[in-house]
């Protein structure tokens, strides 16, 4: 069959004509109506309020926020296990019962993370896939093994210590529901904190094995609490759009000064050595100079290379499918709760004709 020429259609030349420059007055006017919902992004931005679900935003700060939220979330969740090892081995009843408080808390954290990036158009169930596929990372410092009681008490001191120098500016975040999730999350945070420095000054007032296992736990979890924050700025590929756009508000490396700065103290009060010689004091910056992670570890723990990458995501797939009948249940009573408020809302007359169209009496 050959091709017809527009002419033998019945378009003249002219149509032609009149056709493509209302089609590039349309181009144009779409063009500025674009200009006009990035100027209102970033005069939004720039005043440091807040960009909710319904307004517009560039498809790169959705993807950057989805990427980070779900981070985020994953970690929360694959977070749970280091502590949760040690839940049925406590020391005591009352011991047992804060860590399972604290392994509740993380769950609830990453459900609320969870439905954030929803706000933005996200799939919980995508992202779920995507995790136990390693197609998303989550934090590296869960690759690491909770080898003592005494791991409990440090990732409680260190870990979610960083977790609050990290996610406390959060709370300020551009991006709505991810800061309002935020502000609860900060605040469990803390306690989780302060019951891990609790438990470990009680371990430093014990025995000597005791305080032998605190100080060997910080040895093992402080480089890596370091690797928390990302990369040095200078090879962070993220970080000067995420500030450009209030998505963080601190750089990855400013943030790690203010963790140093902050527990160098507590380590003092609490009776350990913090494993960098280089520590100290710099009185003209004002800061502690520290030593440089072992970025070439951080970066094959996040190629999955660390020493508990394939056990965190085994034990997640393998949650994720003993858990399949549970939201089979869940959905199917939500679609019977459903029809059954459908049937409800009809008018009497509505149910009367349906009943009649079923040939019930």
């Amino acid at each position: 069959m050959t091709e017809q020429n527009p002419s033998d259609q019945g378009i003249s030349p002219q149509d032609q004509r009149d056709q493509r420059g209302q089609q590039g007055r349309h181009d144009q006017q779409d063009q500025h109506a674009l200009a006009a919902l990035e100027q209102r992004f970033a005069r939004t931005i720039a005043a440091d309020h807040r960009i909710e679900p319904r307004d517009w935003m560039p498809d790169a700060y959705r993807r950057t926020l989805i990427r980070q939220i779900a981070q985020h979330a994953h970690s929360e969740i694959i977070g749970m296990q280091p502590e949760g090892n040690w839940i049925s081995r406590a020391p005591s009843l009352r011991r047992k019962a804060i860590l399972l408080a604290k392994v509740q808390d993380e769950a609830g954290h990453g459900l609320y993370l969870y439905a954030a990036t929803e706000t933005l158009g996200a799939d919980r169930a995508d992202l779920t896939r995507k995790l136990i596929e390693g197609r998303q990372r989550y934090s590296s410092i869960f690759n690491y093994p909770t080898l003592t009681f005494a791991d409990v008490g440090v990732i409680g001191w260190l870990v979610d210590g960083a977790a609050i120098c990290n996610q406390v500016p959060l709370c300020r975040t551009s991006y709505g529901p991810y800061a309002r999730a935020m502000i609860r999350i900060c605040k469990e945070e803390s306690f989780h904190q302060r019951q891990g420095y609790e438990l470990l000054l009680t371990m430093m007032s014990g025995t000597e094995q005791q305080r032998r296992m605190v100080q060997e736990a910080t040895d093992r979890w402080w480089w890596p609490a370091l690797m928390m924050f990302g990369p040095p700025d200078a090879d962070s590929p993220n970080t000067a759009q995420s500030m450009a756009w209030r998505i963080k508000r601190d750089t990855n490396d400013e943030l790690r000064q203010k963790f140093v700065d902050m527990t160098v103290p507590q380590a003092e009060k609490l009776g350990v050595t913090l494993p960098d010689p280089e520590l100290r004091w710099n009185p003209e910056r004002g800061h502690y100079d520290f030593g440089t992670p072992d970025w070439a570890e951080f970066k094959q723990v996040l190629a999955g290379n660390g020493p508990c990458n394939a056990q965190r995501l085994a034990h997640r797939r393998r949650a994720h499918e003993d858990g399949a009948w549970v939201r089979e249940a869940a959905s199917a009573y939500a679609a019977k709760q459903a029809a059954r408020a459908a049937a409800r809302a009809q008018t009497p007359a509505a149910a009367r004709e349906q009943r009649e169209r079923a040939g019930v009496a």
